[in-house]
């Protein structure tokens, strides 16, 4: 019997954890499973941003949207959120880690303590949510799925964001190694690493034309992605269409990892 594509991407009965869920990627990817029909725990530090992304999703799909206020640098605070989603929805099937923070800073200049609350957001949380929920998959005979923000940056670096981009390359591994850990229980773990995507940090370098021009000059689409578009990714991965895929990163860049020169802007 065929299976039309729409089939593979309704999460119908569903329960989605998301962090970072307040606002840009990470509320788009909320809506994006909302809208597939999955009851989502929006999860995140802004409490009052969280709870009105939450409330308007509610009301635009009609599915049950839980804001959880949490700081996924605390291990209590990862503990909570996959407790709120089992006691909410009595599962989980989706873990999606995109939660994450910037520190700028050299390898010389960098305050260690910087360092630390980098990796204890961008890389720590994504171990252990990922472990919490993945275990909470297995004892309900669940075959999920783990979706991981990484970044183009897990493969270029930049000078001044020596923590971030240590982060993103261990995500990177992290959802290596985890697919490995976990393929013997049917659950798959990967990775989506964005390009320039029009978040609020990004609309304030966009607005001034220099800022502008650099980023567009790096990216052979021309233009900077939408969060909606990686939030597509994301449910295309947690979804059955991407059945044989684990331990992957998928750059979604507008092509700028392949690039190794600049491209010309409009106005040149």
């Amino acid at each position: 019997m065929s299976v039309a594509p729409a089939d593979f991407l309704d999460f119908s009965g569903k329960a989605v954890i998301v962090t970072g869920a307040a606002a840009g990627i990470g509320e788009a990817c909320a809506r994006a499973f909302a809208a597939a029909g999955a009851g989502v725990i929006l999860a995140d530090v802004n409490e009052e941003r969280n709870r009105g992304a939450a409330d308007l999703i509610a009301i635009d799909y009609g599915v049950r949207a839980v804001p959880v206020a949490a700081n996924v640098a605390s291990d209590a605070d990862c503990g909570a959120i996959v407790l709120r989603a089992l006691d909410e929805f009595g599962r989980i099937d989706v873990m999606v880690n995109n939660a994450g923070v910037t520190a700028p800073g050299t390898i010389l200049d960098l305050d260690p303590a910087e360092w630390d609350r980098v990796m204890d957001v961008n890389l720590r949380s994504y171990f252990v949510l990922t472990q919490i929920a993945a275990k909470a998959m297995i004892e309900r005979g669940i075959k999920g799925a783990i979706v991981n923000m990484s970044s183009i940056n897990s493969d270029l670096a930049i000078a001044n964001q020596v923590a971030y981009t240590a982060s993103k390359g261990g995500v990177r591994q992290l959802t290596r190694a985890a697919a490995l850990g976990l393929a013997p229980h049917g659950i798959r773990v990967n990775a989506i690493g964005p390009g320039s995507i029009m978040t609020d940090l990004l609309k304030s370098v966009m607005a001034d034309e220099t800022g502008r021009r650099k980023i567009l000059a790096r990216t052979p689409a021309g233009r900077v992605g939408d969060p909606a578009e990686i939030a597509a990714v994301a449910l295309f991965l947690a979804s059955e269409m991407a059945s044989y895929i684990t331990g992957q990163t998928i750059f979604a860049d507008g092509g700028r990892s392949a690039l190794n020169y600049t491209v010309p802007v409009d106005g040149d």
